[in-house]
């Protein structure tokens, strides 16, 4: 059993829990997920199963979507709904203000992660310091907002935002909740979030665990999409001789691969021969060498 699974993460289970519970349902043990979302948080949680567990980092390193719900006025230790409240007062903030600082948070932003994450610091997780009552300085990291829109506007002493927004991987949301709010000088936490999209998966084609099961129980393996349908790498063809070359850990010349594009020294790339997927290679020299075999 080979795949990728398209599963739609109730809330209430960490990520860690689908893969237990499909562990279960598929009778295997080669599963697993392509990255974490916070129990609360429900949506698309792609699910590698078999070889594509292999290349699930791939899945991992491609560009999200979100629809999020914040609160203006109230901050939280964690800047989500879970934690404690450290500030609560009446915002006077409307969706004019929302929207005229919609463009500072576009194109390439810095971002300093949560203390309630899974991040490390000198090996341990953050949020394991976090419960120790600790806060430790945390570099910030580079993050890129695509597309950010104001989908809706709730009045009240503490105001509502619910926007949807495109970025790339590693971006916290209720992060960008927290900063937000900051920029306003009113403060404001993430109260909702759904994954709307994490790659080439969309939450319309996304499965409930349920639904899974039921597969599953008519022998129906329809809801495994081929991990090579999903995989955001340029592509080459070998001829069977150097297919049997890249097989057995040997590089191969330039001029002696079907390249479509040019491609950039360093660039990873899936190899196919006669349409049959080989694995991946990472272009060297001007040459292609096997990094990951099938």
């Amino acid at each position: 059993m080979d795949g990728v699974i398209n599963v739609l993460k109730p809330p209430g289970m960490t990520s860690s829990d689908v893969v237990v519970r499909l562990r279960r349902i598929l009778n295997t043990r080669k599963i697993g997920h392509t990255g974490t979302l916070d129990p609360e948080v429900t949506g698309v949680l792609p699910i590698c199963v078999g070889k594509a567990t292999r290349l699930a980092e791939y899945i991992t390193n491609q560009g999200k979507s979100y629809r999020c719900e914040m609160i203006f006025g109230i901050t939280t230790d964690t800047q989500d709904a879970s934690g404690e409240i450290l500030h609560k007062e009446p915002a006077q903030v409307s969706a004019e203000d929302f929207q005229r600082l919609i463009p500072q948070y576009l194109g390439s932003i810095r971002q300093i992660p949560p203390m309630f994450s899974a991040v490390k610091h000198q090996g341990k997780r953050l949020y394991e310091l976090a419960r120790q009552g600790l806060e430790v300085e945390r570099t910030s990291r580079e993050i890129h907002i695509d597309h950010l829109q104001l989908m809706e506007w709730i009045a009240g002493e503490y105001p509502k935002a619910i926007f949807e927004v495109d970025c790339s991987k590693g971006t916290y949301i209720r992060t960008l909740c927290h900063d937000m709010g900051q920029t306003l000088g009113c403060g404001a936490h993430m109260s909702a979030l759904i994954r709307l999209r994490s790659g080439p998966f969309h939450i319309q084609e996304s499965l409930s665990l349920e639904t899974i099961q039921n597969f599953m129980e008519q022998d129906d393996y329809s809801f495994l999409i081929p991990y090579i349908q999903v995989l955001d790498l340029p592509r080459v063809s070998l001829s069977p001789q150097r297919a049997l070359a890249f097989r057995n850990g040997l590089s191969t010349a330039k001029s002696q691969i079907e390249v479509g594009a040019e491609i950039g020294e360093g660039c990873e790339v899936q190899v196919f021969s006669e349409g049959n997927f080989l694995g991946i290679g990472i272009w060297r020299e001007q040459a292609l060498c096997p990094y990951k075999v099938f």
